[in-house]
């Protein structure tokens, strides 16, 4: 095996899955006896099935120690390719190369025995998982502790609720130091604690080298956890590359109307090699932009000003309903555009959106992310049905004015803007665009600020002083 193949801890290869769909029981028995019939009297078999590719010809390497975030709609095959690369499905065609013990939390209570109890099902799956009985006395109380369940831990696990079974099953699969960890979106339907502790626990599973298949549908944490994205839909591979445009791509398939969806499907295929034009977090160009403090544009005494040349590379814009958002700045309190913006301060974030069709019940909103694309926060104009503006014809125009207060510490962020109206009582995005605005915070002298939020906190030690 050379170095390249070293370096690989997943190779997969021209994978495809196809499942035989029968309309009726009778069907299923009719294929499993007359096709062998037809061939021994040497007519042509007839089909009963319909073939249904959940996935189709998927190729893709994971090298050792990386963290791939999987996206996408529900059914466009995640959960199959999980399923395939653990080994517990076949594939039709293709390969799956892994190099190292395999850890899968895929579905709740995938490998448990509801008549066993909790100990007798972490013995068990710990077993299959590649553990001695001493490596799992060892690892038991960690696992139980993990796992948080109390006396439960001795009940048959038909006894558990949900949540209980998805701890025990986390628990024991961070536990055997697995070398590939692979997580679906089980994790979900546990509460905020449990999410954020093991969230904690896969953050340092990744520190000690562990490569990592993750499966969201939260773009967040794809963006905060993954080196890159893989975007799956209708069983094929649109995309794979950097997590913050791979997951943009992802939100725009996502709302995209239907009908449009083919056409949208094939402009992702072909931007495939595309995609380093989209900022980095290790992108220097946009986030080190010089800038003049001596500059004409200048407004006030702490800085703040206006850079021409400060422009979004990633903007993208979701396909309209009807509406269009057509314009979009920040402001200083008295009017000047500026996006070099001092912390602390408050500013005006405003945009216009033109009606082509009549839209009811519309509100806006924006919303503020990093430069790597983690949502820091966002606001709407109305929240219950009677605040929201009831009527608004075509051609009317609209300016969408939001006043804020930029706690945020030195760095660039980027600003979205949306639109949102009631169509038979189901709330529709009727246009949005990402990334619209880029705006830097700038630097402060001898700042003991960190991470994206500016807490605005205030410090102070006292010195206690315990004599003998």
């Amino acid at each position: 095996m050379n170095k390249e193949q070293n370096d690989i801890a997943i190779r997969v290869e021209n994978l495809s899955k196809c499942y035989q769909i029968y309309d009726t029981p009778r069907d299923r028995l009719k294929q499993f006896i007359l096709p062998r019939l037809h061939h021994l009297t040497g007519q042509t078999p007839r089909q009963y099935f319909r073939e249904f590719w959940a996935l189709k010809d998927i190729s893709f390497d994971v090298k050792k120690g990386e963290t791939i975030g999987i996206i996408g709609r529900n059914g466009s095959g995640k959960s199959t390719l999980l399923q395939l690369i653990c080994g517990t499905l076949s594939p039709t065609s293709g390969s799956i190369t892994t190099n190292g013990r395999i850890a899968a939390l895929l579905e709740l209570g995938s490998g448990f025995n509801p008549e066993f109890t909790g100990r007798e099902n972490v013995y068990m799956n710990a077993s299959v998982l590649g553990l001695s009985q001493e490596e799992i006395d060892a690892r038991f109380d960690d696992i139980a502790a993990f796992a948080d369940i109390g006396d439960f831990i001795e009940q048959p696990v038909k006894t558990y609720s949900s949540g209980m079974m998805m701890r025990l099953g986390f628990a024991v699969a961070i536990n055997i130091d697995p070398q590939i960890l692979i997580v679906d979106e089980a994790l979900s339907v546990g509460d905020e604690l449990f999410q954020r502790k093991c969230f904690s626990r896969i953050e340092a599973i990744k520190a000690k080298g562990a490569t990592i298949l993750f499966v969201s549908h939260s773009g967040s944490q794809v963006v905060e956890l993954c080196d890159r994205a893989l975007l799956i839909d209708a069983g094929e591979r649109l995309l794979i590359g950097e997590p913050k445009s791979t997951v943009m791509r992802y939100q725009k398939l996502l709302y995209a109307p239907s009908e449009s969806r083919d056409t949208l499907r094939e402009a992702i295929r072909n931007q495939i090699n595309e995609v380093a034009a989209f900022p980095t977090k290790d992108d220097k160009n946009l986030q080190e932009a010089n800038y003049n403090q001596d500059s004409e544009d200048v407004l006030g005494d702490e800085g703040e000003y206006f850079d021409p040349a400060l422009q979004p590379a990633s903007t993208l814009t979701y396909e309209s309903r009807g509406v269009q958002i057509i314009s979009a700045r920040i402001e200083s309190l008295n009017g000047k555009q500026l996006n070099n913006l001092v912390r602390g301060k408050r500013y005006i974030y405003r945009y216009q959106v033109l009606f082509e069709k009549t839209a009811e019940y519309v509100r806006f909103g924006m919303a503020l992310r990093s430069s790597i694309g983690v949502h820091l926060g966002g606001q709407l104009t109305a929240g219950v049905i009677p605040e929201r503006v009831p009527l608004i014809m075509v051609g009317q125009l609209y300016e969408v004015v939001f006043e804020f207060q930029c706690n945020l510490n030195p760095g660039v962020y980027f600003t979205d803007a949306g639109v949102y109206a009631l169509c038979n009582e189901e709330e529709l995005l009727m246009h949005r665009i990402m990334d619209l605005v880029s705006f830097r915070v700038i630097p402060v002298t001898s700042d003991t600020g960190n991470g994206p939020v500016w807490l605005s906190a205030t410090a102070k030690l006292i010195w206690i002083n315990k004599s003998n």
